[in-house]
């Protein structure tokens, strides 16, 4: 596999991801392209490209999911490599294939890896032949008929979880308590993976309770070599959904980590792996784990691992897949100290978390000793409902745990977020929790422990007040605070009274919350 040189790359995403990737590109000398839909026109990540290509509407399958349109900017714009990100497109091994065979290069592993790691019921069969222990469960075996899955469900023992074979992030997922439960749970997942999916397989895996969920980054190259860079736990979670990420996990000991990644690197060989991926796996009780998935793909918590190691995984992605050959040895790879990520959500605690869009009119990041923020928006950016609400990640490196919880406790007291609500509350609830505290904290965490949380309505600060208005009065000034849609420009700045509600044309209506 012979280097192939990379001087422009095509960022084929959007958010916090498209910002990262641009940076790794211009610490390797590389100019990062970026693409947008009609809704991300300004948005940060174009700003820190080199270049934007328009690709399409806001509708994802017009933009970030249209093959031949993000193709043909690539073309267009002489780039020599795609890189996927994370979500949209980055686990399609036709858009794999699609990227080789127009002569770019695809920053990820082999398509044929991709394809085999994506079909959960291959997935768990090709480990079960390369000695990684999978969970306990029902594979259809061409009879996905409700008896069928009935009997297998008493076998394996209730709780079961139905999952679709094609899908992955929560979706087409259900939990089943009880036999009459079990009806309605394969109908509506079976809807939900073919609407996500277009696959509407499904197979039984057996709920292990009081599970942690402990995942192995792995890199490869295309010469066999491998190396892991340690674990880390993401057992707090809401709704199949990671929210809290860290390593070293405080569950695992140096015999379990030491299994786990020989478990790890065992799966990337079975399936041919190169590039960086990561094996996920849920360990029980008694200290017992099992193969979960395999995500082919750069993974959203992919900083804490960085924090810990050294590494720069979006950089070592590029460096392999312009065929460099992986210059880490696994007895250079060590953990220093302890890493923790939050995920901050453009969503509403006080409704049920659903999502919420609109003008940010204030973005400020903490700052300082230990703390990286990965943001995907800034002052007078549009949190768009067409997407993913994840704006950023908030990251924190220290020398123990309890440090590292101290100093995101901290950063997340003064991470300011005014336009649209965020969780910040809710992961502050869980960081303070004894539970969590204690390193004790599985994946039904949130369920058991958090189910009744509200947030605490208090009086807003003076504060936050004066610098909402200045940010208003500013943003009408310049033009941010028009929403999407507004006729910005229709008239001259001597014609508008900056201070009158009539002169906004986005749907701000006075008096009504």
């Amino acid at each position: 596999m012979g280097a192939r040189p990379i001087r422009r790359l095509l960022i084929a995403n959007r958010g916090e991801i498209a910002v990262r990737i641009a940076r790794a590109c211009r610490g390797l000398g590389i100019d990062p392209i970026a693409v947008a839909s009609e809704a991300d026109r300004g948005a940060f990540h174009t700003r820190v490209a080199a270049e934007t290509v328009f690709v399409g509407p806001a509708a994802p399958a017009e933009s970030y999911l249209d093959i031949d349109r993000l193709l043909r900017a690539g073309r267009e714009r002489r780039c020599d490599a795609i890189h996927p990100g994370y979500g949209f497109l980055s686990q399609n091994p036709r858009f794999a294939e699609a990227v080789e065979g127009a002569g770019l290069i695809f920053v990820g592993p082999p398509p044929q890896a991709m394809r085999l790691m994506g079909d959960k019921i291959a997935a768990r069969r090709a480990m079960a032949a390369a000695g990684v222990t999978v969970v306990p469960g029902y594979e259809g075996a061409g009879d996905e008929s409700e008896e069928a899955f009935k009997n297998e469900a008493g076998r394996i023992g209730y709780p079961v979880l139905v999952k679709a074979a094609g899908g992955g992030g929560g979706r087409g997922m259900r939990v089943v308590h009880e036999p009459d439960e079990l009806g309605p749970a394969l109908d509506g997942a079976r809807r939900e993976a073919l609407k996500a999916f277009g696959d509407a397989r499904l197979f039984l895996e057996k709920v292990v309770e009081d599970a942690r969920h402990i995942e192995v980054q792995i890199l490869a190259d295309g010469r066999g070599r491998y190396v892991h860079l340690f674990e880390r736990e993401c057992s707090i979670q809401r709704r199949f959904q990671k929210m809290i990420e860290e390593s070293p996990s405080p569950l695992v000991d140096v015999g379990l980590r030491a299994q786990m990644a020989d478990a790890a690197i065992a799966a990337a060989r079975a399936c041919g792996y190169v590039n960086a991926g990561t094996v996920e796996f849920l360990v029980d009780r008694d200290g017992d784990f099992f193969f979960l998935e395999m995500n082919t793909r750069i993974q959203v918590e992919h900083g804490v691992t960085e924090l810990l190691t050294g590494v720069d995984i979006v950089q070592a992605q590029i460096r392999i897949a312009a065929g460099e050959p992986l210059t880490l040895r696994q007895q250079d790879v060590r953990q220093d100290g302890h890493a923790l990520e939050c995920r901050l959500n453009a969503e509403d605690p006080s409704r049920a978390f659903s999502p919420s869009s609109g003008r940010v009119l204030l973005a400020s990041f903490p700052e300082g000793p230990g703390i990286r923020v990965d943001a995907g928006v800034e002052t007078g950016d549009l949190v768009s409902p067409y997407y993913d609400s994840l704006i950023a990640k908030v990251l924190v490196h220290a020398g123990d745990r309890a440090a590292a919880i101290a100093i995101m406790q901290e950063a997340l007291a003064r991470t300011a977020v005014l336009g649209v609500e965020t969780n910040v509350p809710y992961l502050r609830a869980i960081l303070a929790h004894p539970v969590f505290r204690a390193g004790e904290a599985t994946t039904e965490f949130t369920a058991r422990q958090l189910g009744g949380w509200r947030p605490v309505a208090g009086p807003v600060p003076d504060e936050a007040l004066a610098v909402a208005g200045l940010a208003e009065a500013l943003g009408a000034t310049i033009g941010f605070g028009a929403g999407a849609g507004a006729n910005v420009g229709a008239a001259s700045d001597d014609d508008v009274d900056v201070y009158s509600p009539w002169a906004r044309a986005d749907r701000f209506r006075a008096g009504v919350r």
